[in-house]
């Protein structure tokens, strides 16, 4: 494993107890049965009785375990192994079937050796892959044929914009970009810290990738709303659970997705 990919495991076994903890993931609610799942993916989706689904970064399985709430036979795959265990101790304490592989997720296909319908990832994956085209190859290997790989994730020009909502970063540099800040996304005063390493990507670089693979793009959609307080001051909650600018006037995608077959 990667020097970068042990600085990132270690954090992120740092935050998943926070993170369990946190109003963001709500876990409370998730074990009354509330779905984590957002209506993006729902909807675009559709029905995944029955079929085969593998979540990569699953984090500790929230998600993953929503989707087998649907109906599908779900894998998930995430770097740190508390959330792992996590995901597992869910599995069993709500008796939702699911199966948890601990692995960095270049290194997946020498642990799980199995083809899937669907192949899903969300929010939050593209800044901890080294390399996209890589993960394109992960993708494409664990798909059947006429299998289904959908992404729903926060949108790249987000990427340039500071958490207080000033033009901060570079849109066509790659990174990896060090982080030492306190806190986590869930809790930004959280009193954890650590060194991590991201990466960035454009929306061509997402495109492209499964492009190259093979893979056939069914559509690619931008959203403005997003499922997180992203821009701290700057942003509020709606109805339906979706977080949008205050400033109406301000129109840029927060969000986007991506369905591609095999």
């Amino acid at each position: 494993m990667k020097d970068y990919a042990i600085i990132n495991k270690k954090w992120w076994n740092d935050v998943t107890p926070i993170h369990a903890r946190s109003k963001l993931y709500d876990l409370k609610n998730f074990k009354k049965g509330k779905t984590s799942l957002q209506p993006i993916e729902i909807k675009e989706l559709g029905n995944v009785k029955g079929k085969n689904m593998l979540h990569l970064l699953c984090h500790f399985g929230m998600d993953t375990l929503s989707w087998a709430r649907e109906g599908a036979v779900v894998t998930g795959a995430d770097l740190s192994d508390d959330s792992i265990k996590l995901a597992n101790d869910l599995s069993k304490e709500l008796n939702i079937p699911g199966t948890f592989v601990c692995s960095d997720v270049y290194d997946l296909p020498k642990k799980l050796h199995k083809k899937f319908d669907i192949v899903f990832a969300s929010y939050g994956v593209l800044c901890w892959l080294s390399d996209i085209q890589k993960f394109a190859k992960v993708v494409n290997h664990f798909l059947k044929d006429g299998g289904v790989f959908y992404l729903v994730e926060v949108h790249p020009f987000t990427g340039i914009l500071s958490f207080d909502f000033n033009l901060y970063y570079k849109y066509f540099q790659k990174g990896p970009f060090v982080d030492d800040s306190s806190g986590t996304y869930t809790d930004w005063n959280a009193k954890v810290k650590g060194k991590t390493y991201e990466w960035f990507y454009t929306m061509s670089d997402a495109i492209d990738a499964f492009i190259d693979v093979g893979l056939k793009i069914e559509f690619v959609h931008e959203f403005p709303f997003t499922m997180y307080d992203q821009f701290p001051g700057f942003m509020e909650k709606k109805a339906k659970g979706q977080w949008v600018l205050k400033n109406k006037k301000i129109q840029i995608p927060l969000l986007f997705s991506l369905k591609a077959t095999k």
